[in-house]
């Protein structure tokens, strides 16, 4: 197993990556989805502190952890301080329920009001162009969702 691998299964839930430099030369924070451009796919999740759909996203992926690590999968809830920041540029309603998943290339691929399975996340991105040439590389079939 690569350290690159173990280091995305730990990465899953406490999103703790290695920062990028943002467009705008400032290190990003490592749950601004800047950070992970080029390194990682983020599931980004808004909720109000007191919304269960977020813990049932977190619960989704924390099953299963091994497809979530091999496709560079990192889970990210902005923090207090960059939810109004976060919410504009990704035009999510204030106070509403979002699940966003992004690409390695930073764009949106997938947008959702409700919790997103790890069938709908792992069929998404193992349709990708990027996550098709990573599976040829790897000469292996994704694993699927448990």
């Amino acid at each position: 197993m690569s350290g690159r691998r173990c280091c995305c299964r730990v990465a899953i839930l406490s999103v703790v990556l290695w920062p990028l430099v943002a467009g705008d030369g400032r290190a990003a924070a490592p749950n601004d989805p800047a950070a992970h451009v080029g390194r990682s796919r983020v599931l980004l999740v808004f909720a109000a502190p007191d919304d269960p759909r977020a813990a049932a996203q977190a619960r989704i992926l924390a099953t299963d952890r091994a497809g979530a690590a091999e496709r560079d999968l990192v889970l990210v809830e902005p923090a207090a301080a960059d939810q109004t920041r976060l919410r504009r540029r990704y035009d999510v309603p204030p106070d509403a329920f979002a699940a966003l998943l992004i690409g390695k290339d930073g764009g949106v691929k997938l947008r959702s009001t409700a919790p997103l399975t790890a069938g709908t996340l792992f069929g998404t991105i193992d349709a990708m162009p990027m996550r098709q040439a990573e599976m040829r590389r790897q000469a292996r079939p994704p694993h699927p969702p448990s």
